[in-house]
């Protein structure tokens, strides 16, 4: 009874107050308080009389992120440690000592330094072992990625003593590193195709993808490039701002790349401030189910502007636009504030039910089950959702993500259960490191350059069986005819994580594409062959 007595009487306090009050549609002056001091007074309630203890920040955040949930599916709340995990790669770079690691075997392995990074200035080696951090021990313990990256990285300035062990040295190495500034990149890849094709592969709209994609243009040219293929599959977009910069370069001044249309903040046009400087030439961007958000702006604006050509699968349709409200506690609000519409005028944004988000992020598996990703003419428009490109009149549509002019099935010819649980279990990715941490010296004295490994190396039967150890040591139960299928698979892979480790990221792509990605050979070929190439931009 006190304890309704107390509720009753706080209540009565609250809405005594004449700021909370306000007429209903009777004029019967019923108390109506503001949501604000609603969400306030049920908390300092909580806090103040509930009958345990409570952590009073843990329901603030639930609330947020209760309120956000009943929205669209991508307006979200993020506490500091995940804030700093996802601007991180955005913001382009970072303070820290410099290195790309795998954790083996509970061992924490250098697999390459950056170049003219904190520790590749001290000597720091790709195969290195990491020992000691500091106070914290790095081996013999399994330590998630997030522990290791929170140790490495620190202030600009700071320094940090490692321990490590070195092949062929008996005793461990120390080296005192000061941390620097690191740059994250998001072109991951760039070399020629073929003589005359370019090949730029972004895994992320950044703040510095634009001076990356200038720097691989000019690299390109320098080694002959007229086309150019754009890899953004599994490209899960970005900052809008990066994708109009990059489709300015393929555009003439005054075209419309994006539109963005907010009803509490207007609308807003993207146009082309200057003439791009690849106006010219032939233009593919390879696409797929999870190429999302500014990598469709990208990919809408040269489909709508007929600059050029979109092969592969239908991206995954998103049109809303977040904008970032930064908590002083380092937490942050990601809220949906507009929409973005490509030039012809379509929203690609798939359908959703606010408040309902179970059912759209099992999207691309019921895109899966009807049988889209092996066929176009599963692949359903609505007539309504029709429109047309700017120049040459093609129809495209809207209303979930943007279909290519080119459609590519998925290839699970070569993909097993086995593989998937060699994979899984990291069997591939372990030996493929561990082979190069044995034979390192070796490997760069017969490869001393990457055409030399790509050229010549092989994946040997023995190799091969080494990963079937592997696999049987760790869970994975041989099975022949799974592994006869993915043969071909697990040795263009291993091959290329071996050439990514002895060289450079686009040492991976370089194997890999011409083998196991049909959307690249198929933006190939079409870059090639200039008759379906231009059949395909007229919409004939």
């Amino acid at each position: 009874m006190r304890r309704f007595f107390i509720f009753a009487a706080a209540a009565a306090a609250l809405m005594a107050s004449a700021q909370y009050i306000t007429t209903n549609a009777d004029n019967d002056q019923t108390p109506q308080v503001p949501p604000d001091q609603k969400l306030r007074f049920a908390e300092k309630v909580i806090e103040t009389y509930y009958v345990d203890s409570v952590d009073a920040n843990k329901i603030v955040t639930e609330a947020i992120v209760a309120m956000l949930k009943t929205l669209d599916p991508h307006s979200s709340y993020s506490d500091p440690e995940e804030t700093k995990e996802l601007t991180i790669p955005l913001e382009g770079n970072f303070s820290g000592i410099g290195i790309q690691f795998n954790m083996l075997n509970d061992t924490l392995f250098v697999v390459q330094t950056t170049s003219g990074g904190p520790s590749e200035k001290v000597g720091i080696l790709p195969g290195d072992r990491i020992l000691q951090a500091g106070d914290s021990v790095m081996s013999g313990v399994k330590s998630p990625n997030s522990r290791v990256l929170k140790i490495l990285r620190g202030p600009k300035g700071s320094e940090v003593t490692l321990k490590v062990l070195r092949k062929g040295v008996e005793e461990p190495l120390t080296f005192n590193i000061v941390r620097d500034d690191i740059p994250v990149y998001s072109v991951d890849a760039s070399y020629m195709a073929d003589p005359e094709t370019g090949y730029i592969r972004i895994s992320r709209f950044a703040e510095a993808t634009d001076e990356e994609f200038q720097k691989a243009l000019a690299e390109l040219r320098k080694q002959g490039m007229k086309n150019l293929i754009i890899d953004l599959e599994d490209n899960g977009g970005g900052y809008l701002n990066a994708a109009t910069e990059l489709a300015s370069h393929f555009l003439d001044k005054g075209d419309l790349v994006v539109y963005t249309d907010a009803p509490k903040m207007g609308a807003h046009k993207y146009f082309v401030e200057k003439a791009g400087d690849m106006r010219d030439g032939k233009l593919v961007i390879m696409a797929n189910q999870y190429s999302a958000s500014a990598s469709e702006i990208l990919s809408g604006a040269i489909q709508d502007n007929d600059r050029g050509l979109i092969v592969g699968r239908r991206t995954f349709g998103k049109g809303l636009v977040q904008r970032p409200f930064p908590i002083p506690d380092g937490s942050m609000i990601r809220l949906t504030i507009s929409r973005y519409y490509t030039p012809s005028g379509r929203s690609i944004q798939k359908p959703y039910t606010a408040g309902e988000g179970d059912d759209y992020r099992m999207d691309m598996l019921h895109r899966y089950e009807a049988g889209e990703f092996s066929s176009a003419d599963s692949v359903h428009f609505a007539d309504s959702l029709r429109y047309e490109t700017l120049k040459n009149r093609r129809p495209v549509y809207g209303g979930g993500g943007i279909m290519p002019d080119q459609f590519v099935p998925i290839d699970t010819t070569m993909f097993t259960p086995y593989y998937r649980d060699l994979v899984a279990k990291g069997i591939i990715n372990r030996y493929s490191l561990t082979y190069v941490d044995n034979n390192r010296k070796q490997l760069k004295q017969t490869y001393p350059t990457e055409q030399k490994f790509i050229d010549n190396f092989e994946v040997t039967p023995d190799m091969l069986q080494e990963i079937v150890k592997m696999g049987e040591n760790d869970s994975v139960k041989y099975n022949a005819e799974q592994f006869d299928k993915s043969a071909l698979m697990m040795r263009t892979v291993v091959k290329g994580i071996i050439g990514r480790d002895l060289f450079t990221t686009s040492t991976y792509f370089k194997v890999v594409n011409p083998v196991l990605s049909p959307v690249y050979r198929e933006a190939l070929q079409l870059i090639n062959d200039d008759e379906r190439y231009n059949r395909l931009l007229k919409g004939e």
